[in-house]
C-alpha cells in the first residue's frame, strides 16, 4: 500500500500521497476525527489502486484488521495472519483457486495442525475477503475451500475427577477460577474479566456480562451457591485489585499453565478450562434441572442447543418414549428345550 499522510486544510482532514509517476494526490475527507480520517484514507487509496494493479490479500487483510481494531477479531487476525499471509498475501483475490486452498490444508496438516485450526485460519481469510466486497475494495470474493467441520469435542469430568482437580490446584487463583467455572458455568474469558463490582455477595448474584449492551455470549447473571460463597468471601478479604481472579494484585491474562499443571498432578485425562463449563451443564442435567433453566444458566439464547447437548444426561431423557413401549401383562420367555440325541 502506498505511503500517505493525513493533514488538515481549512479545518478539514485531507490525505496526500504520490502516485508511481510522481504525481502528487490530495483528497479532502469527510471524516471529522483522526481515527475516522485514517480509515477513510486507507479505503480511498485501496480503491484508487484496485483498478490499476489489483488489491492484494495482504492489503485487504490489513485494512480489515484496522477496521476491527479493539475487538477480539483483530487479535485473531494478527495471530492467523502469521500462517495465512505468507501463502496468500501476495495474491489478488481473483488469483486464489480451490487448489491453493487444498495445498494450504495439506501443508498445515503436515505441520501437525488439526483441521479445527486450519478452518479458523481459512475462515479468517474468507471473512476478510467478504468484508473487502462490502467495502467495495473488490467486486467478488473467491471460493475458499476449508476442511469439514470436525465433530464436537466432548469431555466431561465426573465428580471424583472434579474433586481431584480442585485438590491439585496449588495456586489460590487457579482453584478460584475452577470453582467459578464449575458453579457459574461461565466461560474463562468472562471470568478473567469479572470485577468485584459485578459480584453481589448480599444478594448472592454474579453478573458475568460487563454491560447491558454489546456481546454477551454465555454471560448470564447467576446465583452464588454455598460452595462459591465461601471461596468468594475468602478471595475478597485478600483482594488487592478490582479483579476477582488476580495474581499479585494484577489481572490474570491466562490460567493455561496453572490449569494444565493441576490436571497433570490430578492424574486425569486431558481436559481444558472449557470442559468445566460442559461439566457444569452435565451436572445440572443429571440433577433433573429443566433444559430451559440450564440454557438460561449457560447463557444460551436458543434452548434447542442446550437440549441437543445435555438432554441425554437427564434422568428423564426419552423416559416417556420408553414408557410408551411397555407391553401390558406378564410375558413369559421360554428357552427352547435342548434336544437330546437318541
Amino acid at each position: 500500500m502506498r505511503d500517505y499522510r493525513i493533514g488538515r486544510l481549512k479545518g478539514r482532514f485531507v490525505v496526500m500521497w504520490n502516485d508511481d509517476d510522481g504525481t502528487r494526490r490530495r483528497y479532502r475527507l469527510a471524516a471529522d476525527t483522526q481515527k475516522g480520517a485514517e480509515r477513510e484514507a486507507r479505503d480511498l487509496i485501496l480503491r484508487q489502486m484496485a483498478p490499476a494493479a489489483g488489491v492484494t490479500v495482504a492489503q485487504i487483510w490489513q485494512a480489515y484488521q484496522t477496521e476491527v481494531e479493539g475487538r477480539r477479531q483483530a487479535a485473531k487476525l494478527a495471530q492467523t495472519g502469521k500462517n495465512v499471509l505468507p501463502v496468500f498475501g501476495h495474491l489478488t483475490p481473483d488469483q486464489i483457486t480451490v487448489e491453493d486452498c487444498r495445498r494450504f490444508i495439506g501443508t498445515r496438516r503436515q505441520d501437525g495442525r488439526k483441521d479445527a485450526t486450519i478452518r479458523t485460519e481459512l475462515g479468517c481469510l474468507r471473512t476478510a475477503l467478504s468484508w473487502g466486497v462490502k467495502a467495495k475494495l473488490i467486486r467478488t470474493a473467491p471460493r475458499i475451500e476449508m476442511p469439514q467441520t470436525p465433530p464436537p469435542r466432548e469431555r466431561y469430568l465426573d465428580r471424583a475427577e472434579v474433586a481431584r482437580l480442585l485438590d491439585a490446584a496449588s495456586d489460590p487463583h487457579i482453584r478460584l477460577a475452577m470453582l467459578l467455572m464449575l458453579t457459574t458455568a461461565g466461560r474463562i474469558g468472562a471470568l478473567l474479566e469479572l470485577t468485584w463490582d459485578r459480584v453481589d455477595l448480599d444478594r448472592r448474584l454474579i453478573k458475568l456480562a460487563t454491560s447491558d449492551i454489546g456481546p454477551r455470549k454465555g454471560r448470564a447473571t447467576v446465583p452464588i451457591n454455598d460452595t462459591l460463597m465461601a471461596a468468594l468471601q475468602s478471595a475478597q478479604n485478600a483482594a488487592l485489585s478490582r479483579y476477582v481472579i488476580e495474581w499479585g494484585g494484577r489481572k490474570v491474562g491466562s490460567i493455561k499453565t496453572g490449569f494444565n499443571a493441576a490436571v497433570k498432578r490430578a492424574g486425569i485425562d486431558h481436559c481444558t478450562p472449557h470442559d468445566l463449563r460442559r461439566t457444569a451443564g452435565r451436572f445440572m442435567a443429571e440433577a433433573g434441572v429443566p433444559m430451559e433453566e440450564i440454557a438460561q444458566y449457560l447463557g444460551h439464547t436458543n434452548p434447542a442447543i442446550t437440549r441437543s447437548t445435555y438432554a441425554r444426561f437427564s434422568p428423564e431423557y426419552l423416559r416417556g418414549a420408553a414408557d410408551a413401549l411397555e407391553i401390558s401383562g406378564p410375558t413369559l420367555v421360554q428357552r427352547t428345550r435342548k434336544q437330546t440325541p437318541r
